[in-house]
């Protein structure tokens, strides 16, 4: 791991560096290896408590600092990216345990939603409105929300955490983030190390590396912060959309997906065949718009399989370290146990093994099965891995009606020789995104990103965003004088 970055194994709290105070530790272990990254001592209830009062002392003179002088930090942080680059890839490779070529993709993303988060200071606008009234004057002014705390997940932990962190900062807020447990690196104290060094005021940014079985629903409950914005799966946002709403919080809740990829009768196989790797494999399939289904029309299947199952072949599977690996482990032992007994429950439900790998500690190899039963409850959920399951369909309606068979709504792709064909078949999907003739993997800094269904409630990116992290306040004035009943 880098020497730069070996020092951030510790909470950031009131622009301090410091241990926390727990009973315990958490480990930070290489996925592929096993070696121990770091060792940091949990934050504590009490320490939760520091970050979000240190957060809201700050966020006050920082809301009402030029959105100028404001915008300059967020370049600074753009710049010291760019030249740490190398860096943080070392890091997200080590704790996170993608490729090189995964890290590259994140960091070209979370450049990106710097910059537009460096034109997102500039963004809020009040309005006048007329009023029935005679003599009265409606003004609408946007304003930050106050606080805002963040959970991020751990397969893409630096884009994800930035992606809400610097829109909400730049908006006026302050942040707690709270990254995850494997990740703590790479989805907080690189983080926090970025914009210390840029400059944004001590308090205004808090980290909290800790776990729910130390300080429970304390991050969701405290009193201060207005909205939540968590990343991660259904099971866990729903309890913390269930928590936030119940203390009146505004949530913002990105979750799973269980995209199909869907392949026409008159798309290009070649390039479908193409697009379809990508859009499972990508860092193992640990990403939630990743393509659980492939669903492929029947006059097309026996090429299109063909195709397919060669070229997945030849994804290597190994060390991130090495350029040549494609595939590189799972996050943890877990995930790995679960990923296989998916393989071996649908080989048992009547599934064909076109390619079966096989799991050696966290490196799974890839899977691709076919003809699983349409009644399986696997085509229902999210499998967080290498897995993938090819069936058919016969005609464009029964098409539509296979892909909304699931209760998540994040992503998804069809392929077609027909744009204007695909258009309107991505119409008729319950779902966030959906990409004609191209892979189902996609984010983009100003269009609404987000889910439908079980895959997440609100949006980010663009004016979304804006609408996440900012709220509205009414003031009228009456210069005249209004008449009253009594």
């Amino acid at each position: 791991m880098s020497s730069y970055f070996t020092d951030l194994a510790q909470q950031y709290i009131d622009g301090k560096w410091r241990p926390g105070t727990g009973s315990w530790d958490i480990i930070d272990f290489n996925p592929y290896n096993g070696e121990k990254v770091a060792s940091i001592t949990i934050a504590t209830v009490g320490e939760v408590d520091e970050a979000y009062r240190a957060a809201a002392r700050v966020q006050r003179e920082w809301a009402a600092t030029n959105a100028y002088a404001r915008r300059s930090v967020f370049e600074k942080v753009l710049r010291l990216v760019e030249e740490r680059e190398a860096e943080i890839s070392e890091v997200l490779v080590d704790e996170a345990g993608g490729t090189f070529g995964k890290a590259a993709f994140e960091l070209h993303l979370a450049k990106e939603f710097l910059r537009e988060s460096i034109h997102l200071s500039l963004r809020p606008e009040g309005r006048i409105l007329p009023s029935p009234i005679d003599g009265k004057e409606n003004r609408v002014y946007r304003e930050p929300v106050g606080v805002v705390g963040v959970i991020s997940p751990f397969n893409v932990p630096f884009l994800l955490s930035l992606k809400s962190v610097a829109p909400a900062l730049a908006l006026g807020n302050g942040v707690v983030l709270k990254p995850h447990q494997n990740t703590p690196i790479s989805g907080g104290t690189i983080i926090a190390k970025l914009f210390e060094d840029a400059g944004l005021p001590p308090g205004l940014l808090n980290v909290v590396v800790t776990d729910i079985a130390e300080i429970g629903d304390a991050f969701l409950e405290h009193p201060i912060p207005r909205v939540i914005s968590f990343t991660g799966s259904d099971k866990v946002g729903r309890h913390v959309a269930t928590v936030a709403a119940s203390h009146f919080k505004r949530s913002i809740i990105e979750l799973g997906g269980n995209s199909a990829f869907v392949v026409l009768d008159d798309a290009d196989v070649d390039y479908a065949v193409d697009a379809a790797v990508f859009s499972r494999f990508v860092h193992q399939g640990q990403v939630c718009m990743a393509a659980n289904r492939i669903l492929v029309d029947r006059s097309l299947a026996a090429e299109f399989t063909e195709k397919f199952v060669a070229k997945v072949k030849t994804l290597k599977s190994g060390d991130p370290r090495d350029p040549q690996t494609l595939i590189g482990p799972v996050n943890n032992s877990s995930q790995a146990e679960a990923v296989s007994g998916v393989v071996d429950q649908a080989i048992a439900e009547g599934a064909t093994a076109l390619l079966h790998g096989t799991t050696t500690d966290n490196l799974v190899e890839p899977s691709v099965l076919s003809d699983l039963p349409a009644d399986s409850a696997l085509l229902q959920q999210e499998v967080f891995g290498p897995v993938v399951f090819i069936n058919t369909f016969d005609g464009e309606e029964e098409a539509v009606r296979l892909v909304n068979d699931t209760p998540y709504g994040l992503s998804g792709a069809v392929h077609t020789g027909d744009i204007e064909r695909g258009v309107g078949f991505a119409k008729q999907i319950v779902t966030g995104m959906f990409h004609v003739n191209d892979a189902t993997v996609h984010d983009e800094p100003i269009v609404p990103f987000g889910g439908e269904k079980n895959s997440g409630v609100g949006r980010l990116n663009g004016e979304t965003t804006l609408e996440a992290f900012t709220t509205t306040k009414w003031i009228s004035v009456q210069h005249g004088r209004s008449r009253f009943p009594f």
